[in-house]
């Protein structure tokens, strides 16, 4: 194969959606595969819907997957001109008409039951262009075929297409005329996007070929390579297998990126929606992943994203990070003093940690990290796992509070008991457990029983790292407090 030219080519008209993600990997990987160049292009002609921090999201969503483009971003919004041309050379052709036919014109004439769509009324009317939409003058017979490499070869019946609009009634392009020009423009080898542009594609063709023929005579149209080889993915769907919507279903890239899934596991999730490297593995290092993609091994049915799925596989990417590592990615959620400024990417819509910078403590986190990494599916759990460090007065759940020693004699006499245990005992995890394991016999509690009023004592809640390793970090006396404190608060009640 020689080296293939493919393209990304989102509408800024939203978050960055993970089907979009998915197509987008699609592309970079085949590019990769076969030593090609994955182009960036920005279809924001929609003028009305764009907005330019969704242009940024993209670049920064794409960036954070270690998918930047080798080529643009490209702007469909700066080559009007070049979409002016190609709309002058269609209708100098004979390839487009104007029409002024509104919604509701086509559809009082349409008979009832008939087949919906524009019915040909302005093809003899030799309207003038001026203040009219130009509509592409299709085939009334034959067929028009996508070679798809997905799900093979497609047909259309020409009489069945609609002669459909290329221009506005103010001269804008519609994105099927900007798309084709784009990509003759751009010498795309391959088309590959969701399914759900599959109905665009046979209007994409007529466009292309119709080019051709202008270019036989127009110097400005003879550059084009041949037609693309077209790749139309499958749709992802929910566990309704309904397809995935940003009004229902949680979709947006940035919003896994802020709740601190890893890039490294998105994208090797991704990857997997619809195919799979040899031997089935899951969880596929990402030179595996670019060595093996095919386009023709790509599977046409609906594939489900699992957010628990990926919610696992994200969690074994983090046990698997070193420490050092981990405390480096996890950084952003749980020190408040991260910025920007010093090269470490900030959550944009997660809540900050909920301690001041000066509570926290670099090296008490470092001691506490390999405990959280075994316990942690997404970077964001962090700071509800740590809390209670650097929280001088960590609020007590009441669910928890309830479980543990609300109404509970015996668990007021046990938080005594630990008192003046701990007072004197040697302050490591191996004697507080101890210790503790001595308090529950003499009590008739087994230690899981016994620690339960404690942690909620010192902690606030029923879960959390293990408790002698967090006790022994907090150290001696501000343990002691914490019991005291709880003490009082059961005693109060």
């Amino acid at each position: 194969m020689a080296a293939p030219r493919v393209r990304f080519a989102p509408s800024p008209t939203g978050f960055f959606h993970v089907g979009s993600g998915r197509t987008a990997l699609y592309n970079w990987l085949f590019a990769r595969r076969h030593g090609g160049v994955f182009i960036l292009r920005i279809e924001d002609t929609d003028t009305e819907r764009n907005r330019e921090e969704w242009v940024e999201g993209i670049v920064e969503a794409m960036a954070w997957l270690g998918m930047e483009p080798d080529e643009g971003p490209y702007r469909q919004s700066a080559r009007a001109e070049r979409y002016r041309a190609a709309i002058d050379a269609l209708w100098d052709s004979g390839y487009l008409y104007a029409c002024d036919c509104t919604r509701e014109a086509v559809q009082a004439r349409t008979p009832e039951h008939a087949t919906p769509g524009y019915d040909g009324f302005c093809r003899e009317r030799g309207l003038s262009r001026e203040g009219n939409a130009l509509r592409f003058l299709t085939p009334d017979v034959g067929d028009t075929q996508v070679h798809d490499v997905v799900r093979g070869a497609v047909t259309f019946r020409n009489e069945t297409m609609e002669d459909f609009v290329v221009a506005r009634s103010n001269g804008e392009p519609l994105f099927v005329l900007a798309n084709i020009v784009d990509d003759r423009d751009m010498r795309i080898t391959h088309v590959i996007r969701g399914e759900e542009l599959l109905p665009s594609a046979p209007k994409a063709i007529l466009i292309w070929r119709a080019l051709d023929e202008v270019a036989k005579t127009d110097a400005a149209w003879r550059a084009a390579n041949d037609l693309p080889v077209w790749a139309h993915l499958p749709t992802l769907v929910n566990e309704q297998r309904k397809k995935l919507s940003k009004r229902r279903d949680p979709v947006a890239v940035e919003s896994y990126r802020d709740q601190g899934y890893l890039p490294e596991a998105l994208r090797n999730y991704l990857a997997l929606l619809g195919w799979s490297p040899p031997g089935g593995e899951e969880k596929v290092p990402l030179e595996v992943l670019i060595e093996n993609f095919a386009l023709e091994e790509v599977n046409h049915s609906p594939a489900f994203f699992d957010v628990k799925k990926l919610t696992h596989m994200n969690g074994e990417y983090l046990r698997e990070l070193s420490v050092g590592e981990f405390v480096e990615r996890v950084r952003p959620w749980v020190d408040p003093a991260t910025e920007r400024a010093a090269g470490r990417w900030v959550p944009g819509t997660a809540a900050p940690p909920p301690w001041p910078p000066e509570c926290f403590d670099a090296g008490v986190f470092l001691r506490l990290a390999p405990l959280v990494q075994e316990r942690v599916a997404v970077l964001g759990d962090a700071p509800g796992l740590v809390d209670f460090v650097f929280l001088s007065d960590p609020p007590f759940d009441e669910t928890s509070w309830a479980k543990a020693i609300g109404g509970d004699a015996g668990a007021v006499a046990l938080i005594e008991d630990a008192i003046g245990a701990f007072e004197h005992t040697e302050w490591s995890a191996s004697a507080l457990r101890d210790a503790t394991s001595a308090i529950g016999e003499r009590a008739g509690r087994k230690l899981a029983k016994a620690q339960a009023p404690i942690r909620v004592a010192v902690t606030g809640r029923t879960v959390g790292p293990p408790l002698f390793e967090s006790l022994e970090v907090l150290g001696r006396d501000e343990v002691l407090r914490r019991l005291r404190r709880a003490l009082e608060c059961a005693r109060a009640t």
